[in-house]
């Protein structure tokens, strides 16, 4: 279950007079069409809204799984943890590996048994590592699961069961075609309460939610999804999976009617891929970016929702090539319009590397056109290792960091490389060398002396640190020649280099 109060997993409908249905044992199979008796009298209710959803249901229900994992955690078993009080009660004690388990859903796509989910629920939500998963069909009969690919950007997994014979499956739909208003149905496992079916409207389709990244697409639904439906589908009345449920809205961590389904449209390709074990490959500009408030716009007396405003340029990458600068302003990607639904993110992710597409945009209040070759979108790791907010609070994920190794043992820090993307946003010269401080323990000697996330360590003991091996490296050197201490030159924002002694823990 993804933090932030997530949640998943939705079913199938049934308009009266019967539907086309993709589930299938083998092959997939058409829902039988009621013949209608001219004269029976007949209460049909407005707008062709379904008199129930039972029969579609019965047909789709067999193909929606529950996925069940089971992970290796690290707990902190200090209930002082973060306080100056760490060290006084079971401060010795580190970080303890326990066993976790977690619930998701998902859907069959191949008689052969592919299986299709969100990413975050076979992978411990970042956590820990899965050891264990094990898929479970509607009769309850159980499955080990191998996982056959998976991709962290659109939050999509694959999995594949097996058994002589061929499991029952539902088929993509063309999510293109969903309009607002349509009837949707939920088949999940909220809360592990087994097979739930909800049902509902498209309430948008394409929402943004503000996440950002290239994903952030969303239709969304008032279906009631909850905690346990993740990696389940969302189907429209002729019974083809339209969405993937991945999230919901909520200030209480249950269904307030704001549910969040990946489209179908975005997650096909991805899963196909997926399945072939073929490398998801995106495009890439190297850019900030931001959205054209009304105040942007009427700054710069431009038209409302339209285009999105270039941040910053990342040196060396395909936007500063081509001569985009920031407070440029993209308008059209390769003639597409760049719009709230239709983001800037979304139209260079789904461009091929390596193809060159014209950029419009507004400079000086100019429209002109720049011809781009995208690059190749690197992994979501390494592009968190090429940011970093020095304000932002510390999470212990960014970039390749080093947590519960010698530097938090030793001095109470975690730290990242410094890149020269970080050293921008820094403020320091691309040709510094050093690390950057992410987190500082509030019990430490370091954070008494006033070390701080965003401060660069330059050396210890007056060796030069370029790397993360090399400052564990320095500080273990001190450890084994019984140095009670370190001494960091360090470089704070805005400050000249100082030295500052640091006490070994």
């Amino acid at each position: 279950m993804k933090p932030v109060r997530y949640v998943y997993g939705i079913s199938s409908a049934l308009l009266v007079g019967g539907a086309a249905v993709s589930l299938a044992t083998g092959n997939p199979a058409g829902a039988q069409v009621a013949q209608n008796d001219e004269s029976q009298i007949r209460a049909m209710p407005p707008g062709g809204a379904p008199v129930s959803f039972a029969d579609l249901t019965a047909q789709l229900q067999p193909a929606v799984v529950n996925i069940s994992t089971r992970q290796r955690i690290q707990v902190n078993t200090n209930p002082f943890a973060g306080t100056p009080f760490a060290d006084l009660f079971g401060g010795g004690r580190g970080p303890q590996t326990r066993e976790a388990q977690s619930l998701g859903s998902g859907f069959i796509i191949s008689a052969d048994g592919y299986v299709v989910t969100n990413n975050h629920v076979i992978t411990a939500d970042g956590q820990g590592e899965v050891e264990e998963i094990t898929v479970t069909l509607t009769d309850g009969s159980e499955y080990p699961a191998e996982l056959v690919g998976r991709d962290v950007a659109s939050d999509l997994a694959v999995l594949k069961i097996a058994r002589s014979e061929p499991f029952p499956f539902v088929e993509f739909g063309d999510s293109r075609q969903s309009r607002v208003g349509d009837w949707v149905i939920a088949i999940g496992q909220p809360f592990g309460l087994g097979g739930t079916v909800t049902a509902g409207i498209i309430s948008a389709v394409y929402r943004n939610t503000g996440t950002g990244g290239a994903y952030d697409r969303y239709i969304q639904t008032d279906a009631s999804i909850n905690r346990g439906n993740s990696g389940g589908p969302l189907f429209d009345m002729q019974g083809e999976v339209i969405g993937i449920n991945n999230a919901i809205f909520s200030p209480s961590g249950g269904s307030v009617g704001i549910g969040f389904a990946i489209p179908a449209e975005t997650a096909a390709p991805i899963v196909e891929k997926l399945k072939q074990g073929e490398a998801i490959e995106r495009g890439y500009l190297g850019i900030r970016i931001g959205p054209v408030t009304d105040d942007i716009a009427d700054a710069l007396g431009l038209e409302n929702n339209r285009g999105e405003f270039i941040q910053a340029v990342e040196p060396g990458e395909p936007a500063d090539r081509a001569g985009l600068r920031a407070g440029d302003i993209v308008v059209k990607v390769n003639g597409k319009d760049v719009t709230p639904d239709q983001t800037l993110s979304f139209l260079v992710a789904n461009i091929e590397p390596g193809t060159r597409v014209p950029l419009e945009i507004i400079r000086d209040g100019q429209r002109r056109t720049v011809n781009i070759t995208v690059g190749m979108r690197p992994s979501e790791e390494e592009l968190r290792g090429r940011t970093f907010d020095p304000d932002a609070q510390p999470d212990g994920q960014q970039g390749s960091t080093s947590s519960g190794g010698v530097l938090e043992e030793s001095l109470g820090v975690q730290a990242i490389e410094l890149t020269p993307q970080i050293a921008s946003q820094l403020g320091v010269s691309q040709e510094t060398k050093g690390v950057v401080v992410v987190a500082v323990d509030p019990s430490s000697d370091a954070a008494r002396k006033g070390l701080s996330r965003g401060d660069i360590v330059l050396s210890v003991n007056y060796q030069e640190v370029k790397s993360i091996s090399e400052f564990e490296a320095a500080v273990s050197g001190a450890k084994s020649s019984n140095r009670e201490a370190v001494l960091l030159r360090v470089k704070s924002r805005g400050r000249p280099p100082i030295y500052v002694p640091i006490r070994l823990r």
